[in-house]
């Protein structure tokens, strides 16, 4: 006879366990204590086998009934109802493990950014991604399901936000694939899938004070000994970026502290000159026997053949924790030319000629490159002096005093 809600509730307890039979092998199982189980029984190849099916009244009458012909079903296909339960429950802790979140955080866990840097993606992905994709096994992901996410960060306007999480998703991607939880990276299809971000100048910070913030960050930085020597050389060189990068060894004479530039590698064509200070020569001779013995000062970390990255002065400054609207390789030059006019009060000519742009005399002649030599040397030493003291102050800035006629 079959079971009703009436008769479970009415059974009570005693010495030994009661079986309450409901047919087709369903039973409730009512122990001394007061618990009732479910239980089906059944025969698979020849053995005879039980399968719990929760406890009552959490697992209803009718949801036991219906998990007893879930089970009588795959019996009929020539499944076992319990190794199909295992298996399902090993897949289920399977992509538990191996979630977009799990994925996402453990790659969190291995960036070395700095704390600043590190919380703004944690709250990127919190806020804006694991929500909609945190739970998905990372190998089922598809390029639609991330446009969906982005576009949701797109719709409330912030669109250079969205292509920054889609490019952190993309590297999470990456990182499942190296690591087996994943064969290819969808986010790789979604390249042209969202509007550009908005153009803007190059950022740069021109703050006195936060200046001495960048540069001690700078001096602070874990990366590589040869990207660090360029970011250190780029506020005070303050060439473009490209031209850093591509500097050689035979175009740098540290005996009399200068820099000769050819033509071939200038945006403007000319040759350009480059007074060292003697913090850049200082520099410039400990990263010496690290890569002097081949033809670039920043060799590529792959080949000293090639020279560095033209994003890795740029990549660090992001792994410092440094955003796109708020310095830019490019900002060393704003910077400069920022500080050198309003704060030391350069004369603007000797700093549009150090920044290498078109300066030309009255009677409307180029400058050559050793134009106003002794005047630009001076303020270079006058500029890397007055970037020490702002790195040096984390209290407070004071006007710097200018001696000579600069």
């Amino acid at each position: 006879m079959a079971l009703s809600d009436t008769a479970i509730r009415k059974a009570k307890p005693a010495d030994k366990q009661i079986k309450l039979t409901d047919g087709a092998g369903l039973y409730l199982l009512l122990t001394p204590g007061g618990s009732r189980w479910w239980r089906f029984d059944y025969r698979y190849l020849g053995k005879r086998k039980t399968l719990s099916m929760g406890t009552y009244p959490d697992t209803s009458l009718a949801d036991a009934r219906a998990k007893r012909d879930d089970a009588r079903k795959l019996l009929a296909a020539g499944v076992d109802p319990s190794e199909h339960r295992k298996a399902s429950r090993a897949t289920r802790v399977e992509r538990a493990a191996n979630s977009f979140e799990v994925v996402a955080r453990e790659w969190l866990a291995k960036r070395d950014w700095v704390d600043a840097y590190k919380v703004k993606v944690t709250g990127w992905l919190e806020n804006d991604v694991f929500p909609w994709l945190g739970s998905s096994a990372v190998a089922d992901l598809t390029a639609p399901d991330f446009l969906r996410m982005a576009r949701r960060v797109e719709d409330r306007g912030a669109i250079e936000s969205a292509h920054r999480i889609l490019q952190n998703c993309g590297q999470i991607m990456r990182y499942a694939i190296a690591t087996g939880r994943a064969e290819r990276n969808p986010v790789a299809d979604l390249k042209g899938a969202l509007p550009p971000s908005p153009e803007r100048h190059h950022s740069a910070i021109t703050d006195p004070a936060a200046v001495g913030g960048l540069l001690r960050a700078i001096d602070a930085y874990a990366g590589t000994p040869v990207t660090r020597c360029a970011l250190q050389l780029a506020p005070l060189l303050f060439v473009r970026p490209g031209e850093l990068r591509h500097a050689e060894w035979s175009e740098i004479d540290l005996d009399v502290a200068e820099w000769n530039i050819p033509g071939e590698k200038m945006k403007m064509g000319q040759p350009h000159l480059v007074p060292l200070s003697s913090q850049a020569v200082a520099i410039l001779q400990e990263l010496h026997p690290l890569t002097g013995g081949g033809r670039y000062v920043f060799p590529s970390a792959r080949s000293p053949k090639r020279p560095m990255s033209n994003n890795a002065v740029l990549a660090a400054l992001r792994r410092m924790g440094f955003e796109k609207g708020e310095m830019s390789g490019h900002g060393f030059r704003a910077m400069a030319r920022t500080i050198l006019d309003e704060t030391l009060q350069f004369r603007p000519d000797y700093i549009e000629h150090q920044l290498a742009h078109a300066v030309r005399d009255p009677n409307g002649r180029a400058y050559n490159r050793t134009a106003h030599l002794s005047e630009r040397r001076k303020m270079m030493q006058a500029w890397a002096d007055y970037l020490d003291a702002l790195k040096a102050d984390t209290r407070t800035v004071i006007p710097f005093k200018r001696t000579g006629s600069g």
